[in-house]
């Protein structure tokens, strides 16, 4: 149970209060209701450069990090296709450095044509290095627009091409500041030792007086069903074949959710689960096999990706893989294995929440999904999740119709 405070400033912020009394180290969590999703197709790739932008300075603060080192406190952020998230964590006696960091660059962020330049080569780099030259890095740039066909979800965080970033001007930046970073669009969490009234007060002494924008209300398309199934062939230079296959699941607000991460573990949670023992240490197909969800916040996508053993037919390895898909969907789930999933991920959910920074991040995505108190009922809905759930939902997602297979394989 995350307990927490709540409180509403007049510009629209919302902010989120957890005390932890047992540690020194307060977190200091700002999400920004932004993410690739909200870019233009002809623009992509802003979200991410955006988080760059602003640890480029602030019209009074030409340094973030700096200030922050001094104070005993490090600090990180990262993009998704639905959110931008910064976080610090740093000693609760100098969290005030915190809030005056962050309100700042939310005020007055320093547009600069150096700082353009600097963090757009930073990302030009990154595209580079992780995504074009890096083994399967393109993965995302190719199962992304295989997968969708309508919805913005279709290109990576990243963005679809280089061409995006080198063409962004300083009149599209500050546009995209301007649309996406306002008070109204933010929702703060501090956790730690702290004071939910001396809270308060910084909250209103730093962000108060930050003027509230217009709020951006969406209008994404929505992708259509998938009725075909969909194949992509490529080949790199890569030093084996991997398979990557993606079905279209719901929403991370949708009820079936807790039963799509459950079906996730029952074939890829640990040395025992059912596609490592069947795959990997039974027939030998493949070297290495997982199942993963993709928690968006609209529908998203259930992936099933492994890399073939040496001389294995990957037609062959596909094959048995959806094998084992069809048995979730002939047979009914032991309510022993179930348990067992449920009990794993209870474990990882517990050791995960010792951390005042993840709790401090938990409430925020879940006050974004539309109430953090919802952080405290995810026990109580993986715990309901019975295997008639588990055939129903498998039964609906793992058709063949609704998949799009990806064969990366080695030159």
């Amino acid at each position: 149970m995350i307990e927490f405070d709540k409180f509403v400033l007049d510009n629209g912020l919302r902010v989120l209060v957890h005390q932890d009394k047992s540690t020194p180290i307060a977190a200091f969590n700002i999400l920004y209701d932004v993410g690739a999703k909200d870019e233009s197709p002809e623009q992509t790739g802003f979200a991410h450069l955006f988080e760059h932008l602003m640890f480029g300075g602030s019209v009074n603060i030409p340094s973030f990090d700096t200030p922050l080192q001094e104070a005993g406190g490090q600090n990180n952020a990262f993009t998704s296709n639905d959110i931008t998230n910064y976080y610090s964590t740093l000693p609760v006696a100098n969290l005030e450095t915190a809030f005056w960091l962050d309100s700042d660059r939310l005020l007055s962020l320093a547009f600069t044509d150096k700082s353009l330049e600097v963090q757009r080569s930073v990302v030009i780099e990154e595209f580079k290095q992780r995504y074009l030259n890096q083994p399967y890095g393109d993965v995302w740039l190719l199962l992304r627009p295989l997968a969708y066909q309508k919805h913005p979800y279709r290109w990576a965080t990243i963005g679809k091409e280089i061409k995006h970033i080198e063409d962004a001007v300083m009149d599209d930046v500050k546009a995209f500041f301007h649309k996406h970073y306002g008070p109204q669009n933010a929702i703060l969490c501090v956790a730690g030792d702290v004071d939910v009234e001396e809270i308060k007060s910084l909250t209103e002494k730093y962000f108060g007086d930050i003027p509230k924008r217009d709020k951006y209300v969406r209008s994404l398309e929505k992708e259509p069903e998938q009725k075909e199934y969909r194949e992509l062939v490529v080949e790199r230079d890569v030093p084996a074949n991997a398979i990557y296959k993606a079905y279209h699941m719901c929403s991370r607000l949708d009820p079936d959710y807790y039963a799509v991460d459950l079906i996730s573990d029952i074939l890829s949670r640990g040395d025992s689960s059912r596609l490592y023992n069947a795959l990997v240490k039974e027939k030998g197909l493949f070297t290495e096999i997982g199942a993963f969800v993709m928690g968006s916040h609209d529908n998203g996508l259930f992936v099933v990706t492994g890399k073939t053993a040496e001389n294995v037919d990957v037609r062959e390895a596909d094959l048995a893989i959806e094998i084992e898909l069809q048995k979730l969907v002939d047979e009914l789930v032991s309510e022993e294995e179930l348990q067992k999933v449920k009990n794993k991920f209870e474990s990882s959910k517990l050791f995960g929440e010792m951390s005042a920074l993840n709790k401090a991040m938990n409430l925020c995505f879940f006050e974004l999904f539309g109430d953090a108190e919802l952080v405290n009922s995810e026990f109580d809905k993986y715990s309901k999740v019975s295997p008639a759930d588990i055939k129903k939902v498998a039964t609906n997602m793992l058709r063949k119709t609704n998949c799009s297979n990806l064969f990366y394989l080695s030159k």
